[in-house]
């Protein structure tokens, strides 16, 4: 079995495959890998230095991380356990690497492109998490009013789940409610994490004290958190907002309804409809960039011949509306908003 330090030695030998594998939004400048940072973004503040006594180090001028290639692996894959981190390296040492070609400015590139190493983490995490059902986000969720989330695949729980503050770059580990972001064929795409409080408040489970306690991860354009969506077969109806709470609600007064949450506005304005659909509910968000999703998402439904018809809710979204209204106000609400064979269709009697 290798140690760390073997490990290290083993990838460093091959620093630029490393970095072309986890950081291809970066290139090569002389003896140097350069990329934004550790989450794949462009830039170049974020350096790795590929050959000499020093080959696999690497520094974040920007945040003031470093490290070796370990911990290059561990950062950009979100990973916390060293035996999670460990396999991880031993799994990109057995791949075979691609011959590199040369460019005319004398660089070196792949002749394919790879991957985005965010989809493949975001795939990774939800691997690694467990069922929901009487987990802390499963409390999280029913002090909302959201009972039966655990029916839903798309959710589950992680115990320990990475965090990196932004502008300190300091790293912690937090529960957190996973949402599985898919495609139309229902492949993950990406992740969506709420990090959650350890649950000895008084005050019942919250959100982790955090300026960000929800993160996305991975590929969200035009697509979103999936919930009773069949996989290839056309799909006539849908209901589609931003919130996962505030959609999970729907879900819970309409079962059978075809929902999705795409998590933000602009991605909601880019959903990418199903096949087969003839109407579209959009849940109404009140503040501008909920409007604009809207706005958004009605004029390519159009378009496209899709009726786009929007779902108010009483209060400030359908999450308040279940919890300080109730399910059967709820249901009453939505059932003089939907079509009457929809109604029919999708409410209890």
């Amino acid at each position: 079995m290798l140690s760390a330090s073997d490990l290290a030695d083993r990838l460093a030998q091959d620093a630029e495959a490393v970095c072309r594998h986890y950081l291809p939004a970066g290139r090569r400048a002389g003896n140097y890998w350069l990329v934004g940072d550790v989450d794949n973004n462009k830039g170049q503040s974020l350096y790795v230095h590929l050959t000499g006594p020093r080959a696999g180090r690497w520094t974040d001028a920007a945040t003031g991380q470093f490290g070796d290639l370990l911990d290059l692996v561990r950062e950009t894959c979100g990973l916390v356990d060293f035996r999670d981190v460990a396999d991880e390296a031993r799994h990109f040492l057995s791949l075979p690497q691609p011959e590199p070609v040369s460019d005319l400015r004398g660089d070196v590139s792949d002749a394919s492109p790879v991957e985005r190493p965010a989809t493949e983490r975001a795939r990774r995490l939800f691997r690694i998490t467990q069922p929901l059902a009487g987990t802390l986000a499963d409390i999280y969720l029913r002090e909302r009013g959201i009972l039966r989330a655990s029916a839903h695949g798309a959710i589950r729980f992680h115990p320990s789940c990475y965090y990196r503050d932004r502008v300190t770059g300091r790293t912690s580990s937090y529960p957190a409610l996973i949402a599985a972001v898919t495609n139309d064929a229902g492949a993950i795409t990406g992740v969506h994490r709420t990090y959650l409080s350890s649950g000895l408040d008084p005050n019942g489970v919250g959100k982790a004290k955090l300026d960000d306690p929800r993160r996305a991860l991975g590929g969200l354009l035009g697509n979103g958190v999936r919930f009773r969506f069949p996989v290839d077969a056309p799909i006539p109806v849908i209901a589609a907002g931003e919130g996962l709470e505030t959609m999970l609600s729907l879900s819970h007064v309409m079962p059978g309804m075809p929902i999705v949450a795409a998590l933000t506005a602009n991605h909601l304005a880019a959903f990418r409809f199903p096949s087969g659909c003839q109407r579209l509910y959009i849940a109404a968000d009140a503040d501008a960039a909920g409007r604009h999703g809207i706005e958004g998402l009605s004029r390519r439904a159009q378009e496209e011949g899709i009726l786009p018809l929007v779902l108010s809710p009483e209060l400030g979204d359908f999450n308040e509306d279940l919890r300080w209204l109730g399910p059967d106000r709820l249901t009453a609400s939505l059932k003089a908003q939907l079509t009457p064979e929809d109604a029919m269709a999708f409410l209890p009697a």
